[in-house]
């Protein structure tokens, strides 16, 4: 990425979170008055002064902790320093210097790199908090009262980054970034995917349910071509989401499948379709989005016969009806088998979804599937078909003009659809279809 890179680090809870929303000028990393709720490396784009950078927000480190959970936000924090070319180190001004924060500042000077301190929750307006004069004890220099809430103090802190960042390189960012989605329920291998993918311990994975929780972006680059990967919160049945990070976490996810272009369905092995997993795969259909179902622990399933796959294949079929054009991939992403197989099916997936049939070879193929199957007839009246056009793509969505919508019968609906698909090589991607009568306006 051509954007030079500030990471944001300190200890939990001081608004690391919260400074990073007012920089980045969006809800981007879930605040909640609760250590911890960072957890992974959250990435955002930063502008000012007409400059832009990208801002990371990282896990609160907690020095010398016997948690895992914590020992995993602390590798997630140095992995986010070591890619850093320059560091906001945030502290407490109401909690003052504590051991914590020294042991964190300790850790910055040694890095090399240039470190600013930003003193966190000055909120008054006025002469400088007397308490601030503590901070300089850390040994950092460049000291800036702010506040993560009002905005106070930001723009000099944003104007000392300016100054300590090499200039952006000028590359315009590319067009041709994949943004694929990893969903699926909590605990099915998401964050063990994107690392096997990423060769790095990108995520934090746990086998505590709900590691995860912000949907956070990984830029990734092979010979097949560049992609975003967005890791999401495992989504829960609204029932069981009692917590309000997690109703956070499961908008983010959702708001995820939105923006992306591919949607991976996670789906565990062992434990085949669930309830939730039909739902979660009903939100990226009804997103229109092009998607892969991605069966994760193959590895573990015992007793494995010839048909074992084939049987398991047809199985998620049956379950998932509504998805028919969604390829399945089995892979393990604990052993990496299979896993490479992904970037050439997302690529596919991907041009089909956005791919353009001009309305001239529309119209010849209509003429022919309307003649080899005449269209439905209702007391009578036999529906006529008079032109299609392809209106859009994300999905490719058809505008159909007929003489009466009443007799376009949903079986006839499907074989049209049925026969785009085949001729035009679009299985694997959702389609929409729109019945308009003569008179109606053709949709752009």
């Amino acid at each position: 990425m051509a954007k030079p890179l500030v990471a944001i680090i300190g200890r939990p809870n001081v608004g690391k979170s919260m400074l990073f929303n007012k920089l980045t000028g969006q809800r981007t990393s879930i605040v909640e008055d609760t250590p911890g709720v960072t957890r992974d490396r959250i990435y955002g784009d930063c502008e000012w002064c007409g400059r832009t950078f990208s801002l990371v927000d990282t896990g609160g480190i907690e020095p010398g902790t016997d948690s895992d959970m914590l020992k995993f936000m602390r590798r997630q924090a140095e992995i986010g320093i070591e890619l850093a070319d320059a560091i906001i180190m945030v502290t407490d001004v109401r909690s003052g210097v504590t051991a914590a924060d020294e042991d964190v500042a300790t850790m910055l000077r040694k890095s090399g790199k240039p470190v600013a301190l930003a003193v966190n929750k000055c909120d008054s307006v006025g002469p400088t908090n007397p308490d601030v004069y503590e901070f300089y004890c850390l040994g950092i220099g460049d000291l800036f009262e702010t506040s993560a809430v009002h905005g106070h103090g930001t723009g000099d802190l944003l104007d000392w980054v300016l100054a300590n960042i090499p200039e952006d390189s000028g590359e315009d960012e590319d067009d041709d970034i994949i943004k694929v989605a990893i969903v699926g329920k909590p605990n099915v291998g998401k964050s063990s995917l994107l690392n096997r993918i990423l060769g790095e311990e990108r995520v934090i994975v746990s086998n505590v349910a709900g590691t995860t929780r912000d949907a956070i972006d990984s830029y990734f680059e092979n010979e097949t071509g560049k992609y975003c990967f967005i890791d999401t919160a495992g989504m829960r049945r609204k029932s069981k989401v009692d917590d309000a990070i997690e109703k956070f976490s499961n908008l983010r996810s959702i708001g995820a499948i939105e923006r992306s272009d591919v949607c991976l369905i996670l789906i565990d092995a062992n434990e085949g379709v669930t309830e939730q997993d039909t739902k979660i795969a009903g939100l990226v259909h009804e997103a229109g989005k092009a998607a892969v179902i991605v069966v994760n622990k193959w590895d573990a399933v015992e007793d494995k016969q010839t048909n074992t796959m084939r049987d398991k294949e047809a199985e998620i079929r049956r379950d998932l009806s509504y998805m028919t054009y969604a390829p399945v991939v089995f892979l393990s992403a604990l052993t990496g088998q299979r896993v490479d197989k992904l970037f050439e099916v997302i690529r596919e997936v991907y041009k089909q979804n956005t791919s353009r049939v001009t309305t001239g070879a529309l119209n010849s193929v209509l003429a022919e599937v309307t003649a080899r199957v005449q269209p439905p007839t209702d007391k009578g009246r036999r529906l006529k078909i008079y032109y299609m056009t392809q209106a859009g793509t994300k999905p490719p969505h058809f505008v159909i003009f007929c003489n009466d919508a009443r007799l376009f019968h949903f079986s006839y609906q499907r074989y049209l659809e049925n026969q785009i698909r085949e001729v035009f090589g679009l299985n694997g991607t959702p389609i929409r279809i729109t019945i308009r009568q003569r008179g109606d306006k053709e949709d752009e």
